[in-house]
């Protein structure tokens, strides 16, 4: 059963040009070709990636944002409350108002009571600044490392230069060993992100990301697989220039060193929109769409590799929106404040503020010095809510 379903999910009518055939990209006397079995090696390696970002953030990131000023917010405690919680926990962090009017009476609270403790229960599951430098540390040293070992292993090739070329004898491409290394090492840290997406961060974009993550895996497989690594190369290269500048901007952010994120993030915006919005659609997807056909017809391949290309310019054009958004914050205030994708920490109340509050709610009344909704006193009087 497996044979025959690997055999029909690697036609060559689907994958390769016309005419050419697996046959073909077979190794011998000493030529060797991608094979898609090669991909299997980033499974464990993505494991090990795993490993070391968890050594590194320990051994490296925590003594790194001490040494840089990094200070993690003071933040309130709640009191223990199991009516507050079980529904903290089980409906969601942000109840409605006549949620909270509902919780306030069975808890003998008041509403700003009732509020102030889902706050402060907000900001304890917040993560702190230390944790959030760690991450783009750990991110700033891949991207750094990967875009600089790809230029080292691409700038002596044509195909950098002049992408018209990637498709120069196509599919009879010979593997060089460093491109193959290079590959394997993107596929693992995109393989070990998606592990690592549920104890990560989650940001306002977090469905963006996990589209991004599959689309670059699938992207990174399916052109090893069909050797399109020459074009496949390009993109990965594109892609990591801008990235570690994005991290070293956050690092810096949440050291609070203003002035060198302010300068690190205009850099990061100017090369982000010329290699996204301008060399990304000008070179990359214009010889994926014309210069690739040139000399067969169009196949499935062709039409499902820039499917994922036109997919991956979508969530480029979703990411500039957000970039300008900043840039807009930017030009107001003087300064980049923070990452509009993140949820900022809520302010919560002085004590001397709570402590003019009357602390409970007793037989059914509600204290008339408060805020209240009408639904808090609907629900004092013995009401149901109608939900």
């Amino acid at each position: 059963m497996w044979s025959s379903l690997n055999e029909w999910l690697w036609q060559e009518r689907l994958w390769l040009p016309p005419n050419y055939s697996w046959a073909q990209l077979e190794d011998r006397d000493g030529v060797v070709y991608a094979h898609p079995r090669d991909m299997l090696a980033a499974l464990p390696l993505a494991l090990a990636l795993v490993a070391m970002r968890i050594t590194f953030e320990r051994l490296v990131g925590q003594p790194l944002s001490r040494w840089l000023g990094v200070r993690d917010q003071a933040r309130k405690l709640v009191k223990p409350n199991a009516t507050l919680e079980k529904h903290f926990l089980m409906e969601g962090w942000r109840p409605k108002e006549t949620q909270i009017a509902v919780l306030a009476a069975q808890c003998g609270l008041t509403l700003r009571q009732t509020q102030h403790w889902f706050q402060r229960r907000r900001n304890q599951e917040r993560p702190c600044l230390t944790k959030k430098f760690c991450e783009a540390s750990w991110r700033f040293v891949f991207y750094l490392c990967s875009f600089f070992g790809g230029v080292s292993v691409l700038y002596n090739e044509s195909w950098l230069w002049r992408p018209e070329m990637c498709w120069d004898n196509y599919p009879i491409q010979p593997l060089k060993p460093a491109l193959y290394y290079w590959y394997l090492f993107e596929l693992s840290f995109y393989i070990s992100l998606l592990i690592t997406l549920p104890f990560d961060i989650r940001r306002k974009d977090f469905k963006e990301q996990v589209a991004h993550h599959f689309v670059t895996i699938i992207l990174i497989t399916f052109s090893y697989s069909t050797n399109l690594l020459r074009i496949g190369s390009l993109v990965l290269l594109l892609h990591d220039s801008a990235d570690y500048l994005l991290e070293a901007c956050k690092m810096f952010n949440y050291a609070r060193q203003q002035q060198v994120c302010n300068s690190l993030f205009i850099v990061f915006s100017l090369v982000f929109f010329y290699t996204r919005l301008v060399l990304f659609p000008t070179q990359i997807l214009y010889t994926t769409y014309y210069d690739s056909v040139t000399n067969w017809d169009p196949f499935f391949g062709y039409y499902f590799f820039n499917s994922l290309l036109l997919l991956l310019q979508l969530l480029h054009v979703f990411w500039s929106f957000l970039i300008l958004r900043m840039i807009h914050s930017f030009t107001k205030k003087g300064q980049m404040e923070k990452d509009i994708r993140s949820d900022a920490e809520e302010s919560d109340s002085s004590e001397e503020e709570a402590a003019q509050e009357h602390p409970q709610l007793k037989n059914g009344t509600v204290p008339t010095d408060g805020p209240r909704s009408r639904a808090a006193v609907w629900l004092a009087n013995g009401h149901k809510s109608a939900m």
